[in-house]
């Protein structure tokens, strides 16, 4: 069900295509929206979002274990070595996932509770962590700062300082991030994936992309 209201900042209409989401990025004035139980709130506005190479959008629509989705949102981040995208997936069933898309190599990963995880500052290159059944090992610590969001997330995001993130991966192809963003850090789980595997419909159109 569409969720409508109007931008508190500019009047423009907003609408929430997915009942999870609790921000949104209004499409006029740019402002950072959060949906309270009684009306909109602005938050804070988006800056000009640095130069994107993905074929990914808003709007994307793929296919992943069987489970349709289409991309609802988009994190952007910025680090030493360029940016990359976390994309929010909505899946048919209304649950969420998140696609890291970062110099043409693809992750799928779902949000998991109820671990106990280290500190950052006892994580470097090679350190082994275990998440249930799965071994992993660090395989990069990456301090990136937010530089920007569009469209909906299911939780509120915007004006981020510089954070670690984590990289994990297992021999099997499972894929995890430690992010520290919050006071309590979040752990993702997935797993790599082929870009053609995710069979992607309404792609961006650019020169350079085929």
């Amino acid at each position: 069900m569409i969720k409508t209201g109007s931008c508190p900042s500019c009047g423009a209409p907003v609408e929430f295509r997915w009942s999870s989401s609790v921000q949104t990025v209004c499409e006029f004035c740019r402002s950072i929206l959060v949906r309270t139980d009684v009306d909109l709130e602005k938050v804070g506005k988006v800056a000009d979002l640095p130069a994107n190479a993905s074929p990914i959008q808003i709007g994307t629509e793929g296919v992943y274990a069987n489970r349709p989705f289409a991309v609802a949102g988009r994190i952007i981040y910025e680090y030493s070595q360029g940016n990359w995208n976390e994309w929010h997936l909505v899946f048919n069933d209304g649950t969420s996932g998140w696609l890291s898309d970062a110099q043409l190599a693809y992750d799928v990963s779902f949000r998991e509770d109820g671990f106990q995880l280290p500190a950052a500052g006892d994580l470097q290159p090679g350190v082994s962590l275990r998440f249930g059944t799965l071994q992993f090992e660090v395989t990069s610590v990456t301090h990136a700062r937010y530089a920007g969001v569009q469209g909906e997330l299911p939780f509120q995001y915007w004006d981020k300082t510089e954070v670690p993130f984590v990289d994990i991966r297992a021999l099997d192809g499972h894929f995890g991030t430690l992010d520290y963003s919050e006071d309590a850090p979040l752990l993702f789980l997935g797993e790599a994936v082929e870009f053609e595997s995710l069979k992607l419909s309404n792609l961006r159109s650019f020169e350079g992309w085929n």
